[in-house]
């Protein structure tokens, strides 16, 4: 079937309002960080991961709020059932900031105590992440895409059961508008220059922590400079 002119002019109309905001960044000063449903329990659905490796990320992830000075706000679901609390790690890293306890809401965007403690933070911009990336995460992204912000969502640290779920997650999110990262990206655009404050001196260290490649390449280097040599053939 044939599309009319109109419609097709009016598809070309949208494009670069897609396009736009699909290339929009993180600003420090506008975003705020979600820790959706990273509970102990839920946990053991995340198979798409590594599970050693995606213990390191959920607390990555709720550690980017301390490092940037982000608001935050944690929420689980029903923890008092098998989904468990939070993890122990990530409640350490929040003594101040707000717990949304949800009992009965499987989007955290229908519950009414956590809706206000996100606009309240007034931020325009939502880093998040949860358990799991085909509900937690998806379903709270799209209506916060509905309601107006930009989000960016943290693919290292949403889990799901296996990785073809989160493949079809993240695609039904990235149509709505979401931008679906990595970790690495979301920390680096946050902080957008070395020499910013937070920077090299702070984000390394945290690299080292919870990004052991990136870490352990910074620590080559340091070695390289205080005490190394250069070796037979080694110099291009």
């Amino acid at each position: 079937m044939l599309l009319s002119k109109s419609f097709i002019c009016l598809a070309m109309g949208l494009l670069p309002s897609v396009f736009a905001a699909s290339t929009k960044r993180i600003d420090k000063t506008k975003a705020a960080l979600l820790v959706v449903d990273h509970q102990v329990g839920l946990f053991q659905l995340v198979h798409d991961i590594n599970q050693v490796e995606y213990v390191n990320n959920i607390v990555a992830h709720a550690a980017l709020g301390p490092l940037f000075g982000i608001p935050t706000i944690l929420t689980t679901s029903a923890e008092t059932g098998p989904n468990g609390p939070l993890p122990k790690e990530i409640i350490d890293l929040h003594p101040n900031s707000t717990l949304v306890k949800r009992h009965g809401e499987v989007n955290a965007w229908d519950n009414e105590e956590f809706r206000a403690a996100v606009r309240a933070t007034n931020k325009s911009q939502i880093i998040l992440a949860g358990i799991t990336t085909d509900v937690c995460t998806a379903f709270l992204s799209l209506s916060l895409i509905e309601e107006g912000y930009e989000v960016f969502a943290n693919a290292d640290a949403s889990g799901t059961f296996n990785k073809a779920i989160a493949e079809d997650a993240n695609d039904r999110m990235r149509a709505a508008g979401v931008q679906v990262l990595s970790f690495f990206a979301v920390t680096l655009d946050l902080m957008r220059d070395w020499r910013s404050s937070p920077g090299a001196a702070e984000v390394i260290p945290f690299f080292d922590k919870y990004l052991p490649s990136y870490g352990y390449l910074a620590r080559g280097h340091a070695a390289a400079v205080t005490s190394g040599e250069i070796q037979p053939g080694e110099s291009a």
